[in-house]
Parts: C-alpha cells; sequence; structure tokens
C-alpha cells in the first residue's frame, strides 16, 4: 500500500487567488488588474497559479490565456467542471503556458452533493470523473482532480474515486474541506487514511484545498502537509467566498520557520517562495482587489509587527526574538527606494513603476505620469505606495466607461455642503452638481446623477499610504447599486487616491460604478 515514505519533501504551492479569492464579493478584477497580481505572484514563486474558470465568461477565458501567455515561470491552471465544454475550453485556455498548461478539474463526491445537486450515485459520480479526467490528459499532462466537498465524503468511496482518477492519468489529487467543515486532527487522519488505502497514491501529489468558515483553514491545511500532502491550495489575504480560503502568507511563514513541526528537517527548506515578496504581494492583491488587509492580520497587518506596550518595546529594543518570532525584512516589510520628487522624469518614474512590477504601455504611463506631476506639486516627495496607489487610481479610471474630468466642492459649518462634478464617457464630458450631508456625500450624489446610478455606501475607510502631513490619501469604499440603473446589485469595491481626501473618495466612488458596469455587462 502507499503511505510508507514521503514522495517529496517540496510542498507546491497553488495560488488560487484570481480564482476562488476574486469570488470574495465585490473583489472581480479586470484583464490589467489580473495581470499585475500574475507578475507579482510569479515575483513571489508560487509553483501554480489558478488563473480562473475559463468556460465561466469570455473575460475569463480571456484573463487566463493572457496569464498563460504572460507568466514564464509558473505552471497556469484552468478550472473546469467534469464537462466535456469546460475541459475543452480550460484546455485552450492554457495552452500559451505549454507544457506548464494545467487542467483542473472538479466532481462533488460527499452524499449531500451526490443526493441534492448531482443527482447521481456513486457509480455515476465515479464514472463521470474518471471519463472526465481521461479527457483532460488527452488535451494537456497536468492534470488535476479535485473531489469537492472530499471533507464529508464517505472515506471509502473517497478513495475509490482518487484511486480511480490515478489510473485515469490524474497527477495530482485534492483533497478540498470545501465549506470548512473538518478539524486539524481529523483531516490530518484523512490524508493519512488515502495514503495507506490508494495502491497508486505515490503516482500523484495529495493537495488539500480548505476554507475558513470556522477559522481553521490554515490550521486544517498544515495538519494536512505533516500527514503528508505535498500541495497546498489558497489565496493571498485569505480573500475568498465567504469567510475566505486558507491565507497562503501564514501556510509559507509556518513552513519556513517551523518545518519540524510538520514531519521535515529543522532547518528544511521544503518550499521555493520568495519571502521577501510577501508583503508587496500582499498589497497588490489588496488593492486590484478593492479588499483591505485587516490591522492586525498576520504577516502582512500593518500591525504585525507593531509593539505598543513598553515591556515589549523594552523587551525588543534588547533582543528581537524577545517578542518577534519573524524578522520583518524576511516577509518583505522595511524594504523601501529613495522617493521621486515632482522633478523626476518621466523615465524615473517608468524605471521605478517596472521595479514595483507595474508593466505598463505607452498610454498608460502617460496616464499615470500625468498624475504623477500634479501629486508631485502638492507633496515634497512620492513614495513606492504613493506610485502604486497612483497606477491602481489612474488606470482604473482611465479603463472605465466614465472618467473623472474635475472636481470641485464647498462645505464649511454656514455652508450647504455642494459639488460640481464633470466626468467624461466616450470623450464626451458630463457635468452636474448636488448638494449633500458633507462634501463627500455630495461628490457621490452628482456621480449618481451623471451616471444615473444609485449607490448605497456600506463601507467607507480612508488612509494614508505614507506617514507626513502631505500624505496621499487613499480612500476605499463599498457599495450596493439599486435596481434600474446599468449597473448590478451585487456589494462593488472600488478605490481612488489623491492628496485631496475628497476627491480620493470620489475617485473611489467612480471606481466602483464602473467596476458594477463591468460586472453587469
Amino acid at each position: 500500500m502507499g503511505g510508507t515514505t514521503m514522495k517529496t519533501d517540496h510542498v507546491r504551492i497553488f495560488d488560487t487567488t484570481l480564482r476562488d479569492g476574486e469570488q470574495c464579493p465585490g473583489a472581480s478584477m479586470n484583464l490589467r488588474q489580473k495581470l499585475e497580481v500574475a507578475r507579482q505572484l510569479e515575483k513571489l514563486g508560487v509553483d501554480i497559479i489558478e488563473a480562473g474558470f475559463p468556460c465561466i465568461s469570455d473575460g475569463d477565458f480571456e484573463s487566463v490565456s493572457s496569464i498563460a501567455r504572460t507568466v514564464k515561470s509558473c505552471v497556469i491552471a484552468g478550472l473546469a467542471r467534469c464537462v466535456e465544454n469546460d475541459i475543452r475550453q480550460a484546455a485552450a485556455a492554457v495552452a500559451a503556458a505549454g507544457e506548464r498548461g494545467r487542467i483542473h478539474t472538479f466532481l462533488a463526491t460527499s452524499p449531500l452533493h451526490r443526493e441534492f445537486k448531482l443527482h447521481k450515485t456513486k457509480e455515476e459520480v465515479l464514472d463521470l470523473a474518471v471519463r472526465h479526467v481521461k479527457l483532460a490528459c488527452s488535451l494537456v499532462k497536468d492534470v488535476e482532480f479535485s473531489a469537492e466537498d472530499a471533507s464529508r465524503t464517505e472515506w471509502d468511496f473517497l478513495a475509490q474515486v482518487v484511486e480511480a482518477v490515478i489510473d485515469a492519468g490524474a497527477t495530482t489529487v485534492n483533497i478540498p474541506d470545501t465549506v470548512g467543515y473538518s478539524t486539524p486532527t481529523e483531516f490530518a487522519n484523512l490524508i493519512t487514511y488515502l495514503r495507506k488505502n490508494v495502491s497508486n497514491i505515490e503516482r500523484a501529489i495529495i493537495s488539500v484545498h480548505c476554507h475558513n468558515d470556522i477559522g481553521l483553514a490554515v490550521a486544517n491545511s498544515l495538519a494536512a502537509v505533516g500527514a503528508g500532502a505535498r500541495q497546498v491550495e489558497g489565496a493571498i489575504n485569505g480573500i475568498g467566498e465567504r469567510a475566505g480560503n486558507a491565507a497562503l502568507e501564514e501556510i509559507i511563514m509556518a513552513l519556513r520557520l517551523r518545518p519540524d513541526s510538520f514531519g521535515f528537517e529543522k532547518d528544511a527548506r521544503v518550499l521555493t517562495v520568495n519571502t521577501r515578496e510577501l508583503v508587496k504581494t500582499s498589497r497588490t492583491v489588496s488593492r486590484m482587489s478593492g479588499l483591505a488587509v485587516q490591522r492586525s492580520k498576520a504577516i502582512v497587518g500593518e500591525n504585525a509587527f507593531a509593539h505598543s506596550s513598553g515591556i515589549h518595546q523594552h523587551g525588543i529594543l534588547s533582543k528581537r526574538e524577545t517578542y518577534e518570532v519573524l524578522d520583518p525584512a524576511e516577509v518583505g516589510w522595511g524594504e523601501t527606494e529613495l522617493p521621486l520628487t515632482k522633478h523626476s522624469g518621466r523615465a524615473a518614474v517608468k524605471a521605478r513603476l517596472e521595479k514595483l512590477g507595474h508593466v505598463l504601455s505607452e498610454e498608460e504611463l502617460a496616464q499615470v505620469f500625468e498624475r504623477f506631476k500634479h501629486i508631485g506639486d502638492s507633496k515634497k516627495f512620492v513614495y513606492d505606495d504613493d506610485l502604486s496607489a497612483l497606477v491602481n487610481d489612474s488606470l482604473d479610471t482611465h479603463h472605465g466607461k466614465w472618467k473623472m474630468v474635475m472636481i470641485q466642492f464647498t462645505a464649511g459649518s454656514n455652508t450647504k455642503p455642494t459639488a460640481t462634478v464633470t466626468l467624461e464617457k466616450e470623450g464626451r464630458p458630463y457635468t452636474d452638481c448636488a448638494i449633500g450631508n458633507g462634501p463627500v456625500n455630495a461628490c457621490f450624489k452628482a456621480i449618481d446623477r451623471i451616471t444615473r446610478t444609485r449607490g448605497e455606501l456600506v463601507d467607507y475607510a480612508v488612509r494614508s499610504t505614507t506617514a507626513g502631513q502631505d500624505a496621499l490619501g487613499e480612500v476605499s469604499v463599498k457599495v450596493i447599486f439599486g435596481e434600474g440603473s446599468e449597473t448590478c446589485s451585487r456589494p462593488v469595491s472600488g478605490k481612488g487616491a489623491a492628496s485631496d481626501v475628497i476627491e480620493a473618495s470620489a475617485r473611489a466612488y467612480l471606481n466602483a460604478v464602473n467596476r458594477s458596469i463591468m460586472l453587469s455587462e
């Protein structure tokens, strides 16, 4: 039987930020944003990027195909149901990746799903899985099969399915905790059971994909690695449906810091990830998705290495290891370049943007450079975080249906807050004004009047991208748009950046308007 020895000490990192992560409400990204994330994931050094679900829409197909053409060092996976058209679409989408293309096909196996979703018997599920894995193997060399809701599947039947799909050609078998139901001991025991009871298990990599519904996604994933899983699936910042996916940055640093706790040698290097890119990757995903990272988030949150207690501060000053088990620099904190100024030229800005991972066309560079010069007039230095915020803000506005041209507002203790906004659509300017209960609200109402939308603000946050009184303000909003407009009714996130917080707020709201239009098309 399989399961007596480990097949490899290399744990593969399978990133599903662009597929499962993007399914988080309000997190939808356009093609440019997905490419930004994919390039940064390549810099991070993940093994596999699940780029999307090609059959879902033309946009998803284009995204997967573009990422397959752009990324050169990662395996590119396309998701597919056990449906012939899905699998053929996935194969076409990842074709540009050549030998690095993977089809990731899935089928539910649990009794709940068999009875109430699939309406199929065990035998029918087994036949579907084998038949479609064989089809996928005829199109690409690298095929992964996922037994959806594996943690609630009968263990003997799950073992039967896993053995059958490996015989059919699957090179990776994924054991998902789809609804975050399992616990670490139980999940580890399931992996151990499969390694002992699937006769051909050594011919495939065991993968795990855990959700965080009761807060155990990372714990379950690490327990599975300790039991012999050699691929872990998750998303940067833990984003995803419901309570999210396993947070990859936490899994990566746990395996880097404590490999001995998961069955490896104490100083073993089980990952090929460049951990110094973690903070930058987290920020890229946050900006592109519009989802803020909570300050207390492990590894990448702003408070992850902050110490306010006098006792803690004294200990850190005496010896860092007293209250920090990780060196902040190891995950990318504190790494920055000399700031640019308004006198910096286009070439210097382009070079810095490329170093930060922003690959722009000449037209896009011109758009960002124009905003850079404007910001440079109002603040002494333009830092890396300022630049990244400007890129996201400028290009979202530039590529959106509606573009910001001008904003003017008045407010005061004895003045009714009023805003006048000019937007442009297809080269034609539109101007309107509105009165609100504050200058931000007035701007939002003016934008609603021009775009003929009706948005309900459900979340609003502002932060400074850097320190100092002249810091760039970055505003994040979450908006639900009403019926009867050209937008959708699901919550949509938006971000905007400017040296003036009111302008940044208007840009963030317009970004949400454009995202909602994109989602409804």
